[in-house]
């Protein structure tokens, strides 16, 4: 035993006899039989059968035994040198619980082969593992939460995903009730597995402790007040029918503005829920919450977004009172879908009323363009019934842009469609904006006879109105400046300009309306390649060809004042 005790001084600093009245924890010694031949004081308050004499299995807990029975087997089979070598994994520490506390217990082996086991209460240690641990999980599980949600960017999908997750990692199954002004409650309940089911009630949520609080973001109530025996049918999931043992509701808080509820369940086998949950809980329900209120502002925004938006795309055009007419519209911005380029369509009452037809371009591009564009839309819009009098209907224009002061201009050409027998007559009025172009039947192309002022710089406006008669077959074409400035070709400073619009328009001669449009936007689309440009629009209005009407019949009408 002096070997023993001597190894025993090495490795604490003390003797193993000092050790049973001094040493903080405990030391055991049992020989290869296993039976206990010294132990300290600590020890003996951990074990208080284990007398000398005293099997070691019979006195310690099993986890002890079986590691000291290893060792002694290792010893008895002429292994005792081996395990004497410096890191041999044989001796490295075993783990168990003893009394209700955790220890670690390192073996030190005597020189007849009896071994010194050195316990040291690692409980508070692996109570703060365990909580380092579990706060790293719920960290985890936050950031999964805000990552899942606001992933969905959809209102339904958010409240699917905190069901899941709730069930999933904080209880047994979980509600996600949806603030409402009413009784009828939207009810998304899922269980540990996953399973979503979603149905609609009309219950009063003040039936339910703490949930009318928690539907209107008040602090939530504990668990420890709310009998899950109380709880209504429609709020317990299928899966928890009858056996839901403790129950925590907390509000899901969103900015300003609650969101809803969330019901977290457990079964009467699952133990309740702790202070510590409740509080996690709360936090959960706070990070969902905020998450789900974003999502929900997103939405909002996005309806609002596509609502305006609808009024301030082009129209689509379509013939109308037996006259084709086709538009085409490409913003300068990548992923945006309007600017400061615009056209619209107003057909006549019958068909012996004029269509009235608008292309424009407000100074700038982008958004701040695209408002002006909608205002002045509207405003035109208003002007209906004066659309016979195109210089009234500019002037009144005009001096609405004029009053408002707004720093920006805008460009405009009008046109009056009407379906004659055999022939469309077109009366043409431009301010500040390129004059259209008409192909004839012949191939050739010209300009229309008409120009004008800006259209919100002046107080007063000039504009000359132009009438033009298109013989079947026969288009003419109102575009924007985006065309014929459209930087390009093979050193991509080229502007398209005016000859190859002439020459592209010669080209679609017969073509229909829809065709012409296709033809002009791909030449210029081609010509950009992948440079920057201005808004592009293009309006067709082509006379269609008819039976009873041929070209060579009526020779090409030209510009009259």
């Amino acid at each position: 035993m002096e070997t023993f005790k001597g190894a025993a001084a090495d490795h604490h600093g003390v003797g193993l006899g000092t050790a049973r009245g001094a040493a903080p924890y405990p030391v055991l010694v049992a020989d290869t039989s296993g039976a206990v031949r010294e132990v300290n004081r600590a020890a003996l308050l951990l074990f208080p059968r284990a007398v000398d004499g005293a099997w070691l299995q019979d006195v310690a807990p099993a986890w002890l035994a079986d590691a000291h029975r290893y060792l002694t087997d290792l010893v008895l089979s002429g292994g005792q040198e081996a395990l004497l070598s410096p890191g041999h994994e044989s001796m490295r520490p075993v783990y168990g619980d003893a009394g209700g506390r955790a220890f670690e217990a390192y073996p030190t082996l005597g020189e007849e082969g009896e071994v010194a086991w050195w316990l040291i209460d690692i409980t508070d240690r692996r109570l703060a593992e365990t909580a380092l641990r579990t706060e790293r999980q719920r960290a985890l599980l936050l950031s999964e939460v805000s990552n899942a949600l606001l992933a969905c960017m959809n209102d339904e999908r958010c409240t699917t995903v905190t069901a899941q997750l709730a069930a999933r990692h904080l209880a047994d199954a979980a509600v996600v009730i949806p603030s409402t002004t009413d009784h009828r409650l939207s009810v998304i309940s899922s269980s540990a597995t996953g399973g979503v089911v979603r149905r609609t009630v009309d219950a009063d949520p003040g039936h339910v402790p703490g949930l009318s609080e928690a539907l209107q973001g008040l602090p939530p109530v504990s668990g420890r007040w709310i009998d899950p025996g109380t709880l209504p049918d429609w709020l317990v999931p299928r899966a928890l029918a009858g056996s839901v043992g403790s129950v925590v509701v907390t509000p899901l808080p969103g900015h300003g503005v609650p969101t809803g509820a969330l019901v977290l369940l457990r079964g009467r086998e699952n133990a309740g829920f702790s202070e510590s949950e409740e509080a996690f809980a709360r936090l959960f329900a706070a990070r969902a919450g905020a998450a789900w209120s974003v999502v929900r502002l997103y939405a909002e925004q996005a309806s609002i977004t596509a609502t305006l938006m609808r009024e301030l795309l082009p129209p689509t055009l379509r013939q109308v009172h037996g006259v084709q007419f086709a538009g085409g519209y490409r913003p300068s911005g990548h992923g945006t879908r309007v600017g400061g380029d615009f056209y619209d369509v107003h057909p006549g009452s019958d068909s012996g009323q004029e269509t009235f037809v608008v292309l424009g371009d407000v100074c700038g591009k982008g958004l701040d363009a695209a408002v002006l564009t909608g205002k002045i839309r509207n405003t035109l819009q208003a002007l209906l019934p004066m659309a016979d009098d195109h210089h009234r209907v500019l002037s009144l224009l005009n001096g609405a842009l004029v009053a408002s002061q707004h720093a920006r201009f805008a460009t405009l050409v009008l046109a009056s469609a009407l379906r004659l027998p055999d022939r469309v007559r077109l009366r043409l009025t431009c301010a500040g904006h390129p004059a259209p172009m008409i192909v004839r039947t012949d191939g050739t192309v010209e300009e229309a006879d008409t120009r004008g002022t800006l259209v919100g710089v002046l107080s007063e406006i000039e504009a000359q109105t132009v009438e033009v008669e298109l013989a079947p077959g026969e288009t003419c074409l109102m575009y924007t400046d985006g065309i014929t400035e459209a930087k390009g070709g093979p050193l991509g400073g080229a502007m398209f300009g005016e000859r190859r619009l002439r020459n592209a328009l010669a080209e679609c001669l017969g073509m229909p309306a829809e065709a012409v449009v296709e033809r002009i936007q791909m030449l210029a689309t081609q010509w950009i390649g992948q440079g920057r440009h201005d808004d592009m629009a293009v309006v067709a209005i082509t006379a269609p060809r008819t039976a009873h009407a041929a070209a060579n019949e009526h020779p090409p009408g030209r510009c009259t004042t």
